[in-house]
């Protein structure tokens, strides 16, 4: 008898199902990124004064010029915070997260992970010179946190991977508020103002329902211009821009336009009707899906592992492993991945299922939960983000580098722990021994 998986069966929709896809299949290529950068900064020589190219970008008496690093982080990487940005919109108006009950269990569970790292972070740091670094444990890496799930549990339910994902979307709009909120240090008030003229303008379009790829793609490096001389970091940008592309069902009449089209190509298929054919085609699906399937690949397969690349390179000398053994800047990251993460999520979680505020779905365990909590715990793109962001000091840099490397493979290998102790059975990934969510509606009984 085959086992028909609930992707097979639809219960999913096709948007989390590529996102899924996509983002899993990443997690190889981003592993091998931060193999490659590690073998370069510690055997092939160049690594830092490679990324420290400088690389200028000038129009008449106007020059951008930035190192390559930074040509990655701040400008590749606004394509990343798009794709972020598209995929908030896009399961909030048609996917996993329609809903109040829906978004509150993950939502919850992403607050507590990205209050509790922070917390525990904090109490090894506060008052230190790295205390400002706080925001590299709170974040989880979509892509590899999947991609070890795939690995670790392939039996277990899909709609685990669906709440992991929706936990992700949260996560990372905390993380990029916190990037804008505290990690900018001056802000050109002008320039400001322009950006948010351009979006305005872009909202107002959307409203009246007009999309030109071209002419969105002009305003938004416009507008990533102005956020970059305001002094704010552009990856809000990216998240702005993909929350203001429109995202919905495809409509009856444009379908029923479709199939009108393609019938008067099938009987005088000549090439008028047939760009007429693809125009009506195209136009029925929402800018958010075309859009996202042209950046996705790229952003996944591309960008991320190129900025892994570009950041992860760390030497590890003897100098810096004994540094960050006795570092509280390490142990703060480590602990605040490892630790702090996975007692967020969790608890988050059991708050919003036991007052009743979020639900999640009747195939899901405790045993699940539990492990996909502590693969949550893998921190690795937007912590190196922030590493970047928050300190200045090449040596606590390292460190903040070896924190995140040893948090996120201890993160993996407790995961596998959970679900191994959970004892996965079949299609369902039963676990055996743990007790099993509530019944509904998950209140306190009188």
């Amino acid at each position: 008898m085959a086992v028909v998986t609930l992707a097979e069966r639809g219960d999913l929709s096709d948007a989390a199902r590529r996102f899924l896809g996509t983002e899993s299949g990443s997690a190889v290529l981003l592993v091998g990124a931060a193999v490659v950068a590690l073998v370069w900064a510690n055997l092939g020589g160049g690594y830092e004064s490679f990324w420290h190219t400088g690389l200028a970008v000038s129009l008449g008496g106007t020059a951008l010029d930035l190192d390559l690093r930074h040509w990655v982080n701040d400008g590749l990487m606004v394509l990343f915070f798009l794709s972020v940005g598209l995929e908030i919109a896009r399961e909030t108006t048609l996917g996993e997260l329609r809903g109040f009950r829906a978004l509150a269990a993950p939502a919850a569970a992403a607050v507590g992970g990205l209050v509790a790292p922070a917390l525990v972070f904090l109490a090894l740091n506060a008052g230190g010179e790295a205390a400002n670094a706080w925001g590299i444990a709170i974040s989880t890496d979509t892509a590899v946190m999947l991609g070890v799930l795939a690995l670790l549990g392939p039996r277990c339910p899909d709609q685990l991977r669906v709440f992991l994902l929706a936990l992700a979307i949260v996560d990372d709009i905390g993380a990029v508020a916190a990037i804008a909120l505290f990690y900018t240090d001056e802000v050109d008030v002008v320039a400001m103002v322009v950006a948010l003229v351009l979006l305005a303008g872009l909202l107002a379009l959307r409203w009246v329902r007009f999309w030109r790829t071209p002419f969105y793609a002009v305003v938004g490096v416009l507008c990533w211009l102005a956020v970059l001389r305001s002094g704010i970091h552009p990856s809000v940008v990216g998240v702005a821009l993909g929350l203001l592309v429109n995202a919905y069902a495809p409509r009856r009449t444009e379908m029923v336009e479709a199939v009108r089209i393609g019938k008067n190509f099938l009987l005088d298929p000549t090439p008028e009707r047939a760009r007429t054919a693809r125009a009506v085609a195209v136009a029925a699906v929402s800018p958010n899906e075309r859009l996202q399937q042209a950046i996705q690949p790229w952003s996944s397969y591309v960008i991320v592992p190129l900025f892994v690349l570009a950041n992860a390179g760390v030497v590890l000398s003897a100098q810096t492993l004994s540094a960050a053994a006795t570092s509280v800047l390490t142990w703060g990251i480590v602990l605040g991945l490892v630790v702090g993460k996975p007692i967020g999520v969790a608890a988050g979680t059991w708050v919003a299922l036991r007052t009743g505020l979020g639900r999640v779905p009747d195939t899901l365990r405790w045993g699940q939960l539990l492990g996909g909590s502590a693969l949550s715990g893998i921190g690795f793109t937007v912590a190196l983000f922030v590493t970047e962001l928050a300190l200045t000091d090449e040596l606590l840099i390292a460190e903040a580098k070896i924190g995140i490397l040893t948090g996120s493979v201890l993160a993996a290998v407790s995961g596998w722990l959970v679900f191994r102790l959970a004892g996965e059975r079949g299609g369902q990934c039963a676990p055996s021994g743990l007790p099993t969510l509530p019944p509904r509606p998950w209140r306190p009984v009188d």
